[in-house]
């Protein structure tokens, strides 16, 4: 029996979440052929990386920071991809490159019975991340305001999407009466969990912030704190993954099996800071 081999590769690689989850659920599964590895790779080297992987028989990897973008002129990247402008997911054996972060996002809002079709929504930030939040929402038929620091770059973001968005100032989105924000910005990740991204928060709004370490951050309390509802991001980590696992494997994963290996991974390593 040869083993059917994936991998996440970035730099650093070493902090990822995606062997545990993965090689939980090929275990659940009785998958025991498959083994999903993580390598770090240097950005000088992607593609002789890449082809280096395939020669060695991996099936496929996702793709993390900072080479997302890298990837792209060595796979064939699909429209999603190309619309978010990174690849996260590669499948050697047709050398297609998708993005897997739209449908993490947008199944665990599902998950959390977020409704968004005919929703205003409020999306912070205007980098990769968001890219993928503005074409999910777009396409399941939110309508989508950006909030950012710089107006210019939002502005400049949402034309490389190729969707319909407004670009607003905090206070001008939130009198839209806009009660759905997504936080796709780096503002109070780990280790700085003392910051937000938001001062004033209106009462009752629904948060979905793609942070997941800290498990809670400063906008996630501020919201909780003015009677709103604030959800982690680390389901769209793990649905993102499914996705890719899907893809490769033919089989759709346990996302519960997922969940509880990548929360017990970190637990793991706040008892061990």
């Amino acid at each position: 029996m040869s083993e059917k081999k994936v991998a996440v590769i970035g730099w650093p690689v070493e902090h990822s979440l995606s062997p545990v989850m993965h090689n939980a659920a090929f275990a659940a599964l009785g998958m025991t052929d498959w083994f999903y590895d993580k390598i770090p790779l240097m950005p000088d080297i992607v593609k002789l990386g890449l082809r280096e992987l395939r020669d060695h028989g991996f099936i496929g990897v996702n793709v993390t920071i900072p080479h997302k973008q890298a990837v792209m002129p060595h796979c064939k990247p699909d429209a999603t991809a190309r619309a978010i402008g990174a690849v996260n997911t590669i499948d050697f054996r047709t050398n297609v490159g998708t993005n897997t972060d739209v449908i993490g996002l947008m199944d665990d809002l599902a998950a959390h019975d977020i409704q968004v079709n005919g929703q205003t929504v409020i999306v912070l930030g205007a980098g990769g991340a968001a890219r993928a939040a503005v074409y999910g929402l777009s396409k399941a038929g939110a309508q989508v305001i950006v909030v950012n620091r710089t107006a210019d770059k939002a502005q400049q973001m949402i034309e490389s999407v190729g969707v319909a968005a407004d670009v607003l100032s905090a206070d001008e989105a939130f009198a839209t009466g806009a009660r759905i924000v997504i936080n796709c910005t780096p503002v109070g990740m780990h280790p700085k969990v003392d910051a937000s991204p938001l001062e004033i928060v209106p009462a009752g709004v629904t948060l979905y912030d793609m942070i997941y370490r800290p498990a809670k951050t400063r906008l996630m309390e501020q919201v909780e704190a003015a009677g709103g509802r604030a959800v982690s991001g680390l389901g769209m980590l793990v649905r993102q993954g499914a996705a890719a696992f899907h893809l490769w494997a033919g089989v759709y994963p346990p996302v519960d099996v997922m969940l509880q290996a990548a929360q017990q991974a970190l637990n793991e390593r706040k008892e061990n800071a």
